[in-house]
C-alpha cells in the first residue's frame, strides 16, 4: 500500500476544494441573478466575511470562476465580474449553435422526453403574466438547459452550464428585457410543439433561426449602448 502513503497528505485538500467549489456555486448563482452586475469589483474582505470562508478558499473560488470566464483579474486592481464584448456574445452563440442544434439533430426517433421543456415553457408564461421579465429570461435559460439535457451527456451539461452562466452576463446589460425576452416565449412553445409531434428536423430548423435572431437582438442592444456611451458593450 506504499502507493497510498502520499494521499494522506492530500486529505486536507478535499475539504478546502469542496468548500471553494461551493463558494463558486454561490457566486455563480449571484452573478447569474444580477446581484453582482458586470463590471462589479468583488471585495475579498466583504465576500469572505459574509460567507465565513478564508481568503485562500475565496481566491480558489475566484480562480474557478475566472476559468469559466465569469470573472477577470486585473493586476493591482482586483477581481471583477466580466463585461462581455460583442465578440464574446458572438462566440457564445457560436457555441450554442454547435451544441444545441447538434443535440436536437441527434435525438433519434420519437417520442422525446420533453416534460422538463414543457415545464420551462410554463415557467416563462407564468413569469410573463407577472410582468417579471427577469423571470422570463431565467425560464428561457431553463428551456435551453433542458434542451441540452436531452442528449443525456453529463459532459455536455457541464459545458453548457458555463456557457449559459456567461450568457447571463450579456443579458444584464439589456435596457429593455421585455423586448429581448418576450418574443421567445412563443418560439419556445413552437420548438416544444415540434418535438412533441416527433418532428425533430423542424425543431432543429426552428432552433437555428431562433438562435440567429436572439444573437442579432443582443448585438443590436450592444450597438445601442455603444452609441449611447453606456458601459458593457466593449
Amino acid at each position: 500500500m506504499a502507493e497510498l502513503t502520499g494521499l494522506a497528505d492530500d486529505r486536507a485538500l478535499l475539504g478546502r476544494t469542496s468548500t471553494a467549489e461551493r463558494v463558486a456555486d454561490i457566486l455563480r448563482s449571484r452573478i447569474a441573478e444580477g446581484y453582482f452586475p458586470p463590471g462589479t469589483r468583488l471585495s475579498e474582505d466583504s465576500i469572505g466575511g459574509a460567507l465565513g470562508v478564508s481568503r485562500n478558499t475565496l481566491r480558489e473560488a475566484f480562480r474557478l470562476l475566472t476559468h469559466e470566464r465569469l470573472l477577470v483579474h486585473e493586476l493591482n486592481r482586483g477581481v471583477f465580474v466580466r463585461v462581455l464584448t460583442v465578440e464574446d456574445v458572438e462566440d457564445i452563440y457560436r457555441t450554442r449553435r454547435l451544441v444545441e442544434c447538434a443535440v436536437v439533430h441527434g435525438l433519434g426517433r420519437p417520442p422525446y422526453a420533453v416534460d422538463a421543456l414543457a415545464a420551462a415553457v410554463a415557467e416563462g408564461r407564468a413569469a410573463a403574466s407577472r410582468r417579471d421579465w427577469k423571470g422570463v429570461s431565467t425560464a428561457n435559460i431553463h428551456f435551453h438547459r433542458e434542451l441540452v439535457a436531452l442528449a443525456g451527456s453529463a459532459r455536455t451539461d457541464e459545458l453548457m452550464r458555463s456557457v449559459f452562466a456567461e450568457l447571463r452576463l450579456a443579458f444584464h446589460v439589456v435596457d429593455d428585457p421585455r423586448r429581448l425576452h418576450e418574443p421567445y416565449l412563443v418560439r419556445n412553445q413552437e420548438i416544444l410543439d415540434a418535438l412533441q409531434s416527433g418532428l425533430g428536423p423542424k425543431a432543429e430548423r426552428l432552433l437555428g433561426i431562433y438562435l440567429d435572431d436572439s444573437l442579432q437582438g443582443l448585438v443590436d442592444t450592444y450597438a445601442r449602448r455603444v452609441a449611447a456611451g453606456g458601459a458593457g458593450a466593449g
